[in-house]
């Protein structure tokens, strides 16, 4: 089976000198279409840092990153853009919504914003999908926090990637409302596509394929199928 994302001792490090800090160390992963994969880690273990480099939205220092057959670490601006354009979703922890522009239109803008040209109708099947029909002509300060999450998810299911990255997309969010967007998350997993997901919440990443620890830097301890104690267990031994 053909990976959506191999990615290979993958470093990464911010600041010069002796302010230098190390996020990622040497970082493996594989993700393959129809999988789910949950990245876990305490605080400042590069959780986040690690999905920037994979998408390619921040360049890693060393390793190879090859997603949807496109090698990252190689490819100049102009094409990385194109890759994210035609390959990857990504749901930002602030959601990054403007607040001056209806529902319908902060889905259509970052397709817009690709050149690509969404009808009218594939906006609102868009919104139909995470629940939101109803909501198309409102503006974010109108809706409930859940709701400008399944925008957020909206406006990346218009894309139709083959990987949806997403960065703590239930962070601030209440048992019922992540619910909600976990499950329109988990739907966006088909048989040639996959979800990479950073999360702190140890019941979502048991719902996970996969669980990627990581600790030091590195791949502290992959989990397959794990349940939240085992998750637990794995980020607090030692």
């Amino acid at each position: 089976m053909t990976s959506l994302i191999s990615a290979t001792g993958v470093r990464k490090g911010f600041g010069r000198g002796s302010q230098r800090v190390e996020v990622l160390k040497g970082v493996d992963l594989d993700v393959g279409p129809g999988e789910f994969v949950a990245i876990v880690g305490s605080s400042g273990a590069g959780k986040s840092t690690l999905l920037y480099c994979l998408s390619g939205l921040t360049p890693a220092d060393d390793g190879q990153i090859v997603l949807a057959g496109n090698d990252m670490r190689s490819a100049s601006r102009t094409r990385l853009a194109q890759i994210r354009r035609d390959h990857l979703g990504f749901i930002f922890q602030d959601l990054n919504l403007i607040s001056s522009l209806t529902v319908a239109d902060n889905v259509a803008l970052s397709a817009r914003l690709a050149r690509m040209k969404p009808r009218k109708s594939e906006i609102l099947s868009a919104l139909d999908t995470v629940g939101l029909g109803s909501c198309a002509r409102k503006y974010p300060g109108q809706l409930s926090g859940g709701q400008r999450q399944r925008v957020a998810i909206a406006r990346s299911l218009i894309r139709k990637p083959h990987v949806m990255f997403a960065d703590e997309p239930t962070g601030s969010l209440d048992v019922s409302a992540r619910d909600t967007v976990l499950e329109l998350l988990r739907r966006t997993v088909t048989e040639s596509t996959a979800l990479v997901m950073v999360t702190h919440d140890l019941d979502i990443a048991a719902t996970a394929d996969r669980v990627i620890v990581l600790a030091h830097g590195c791949n502290d301890q992959i989990l397959t199928r794990p349940s939240a104690a085992e998750v637990f267990d794995a980020l607090h031994r030692g």
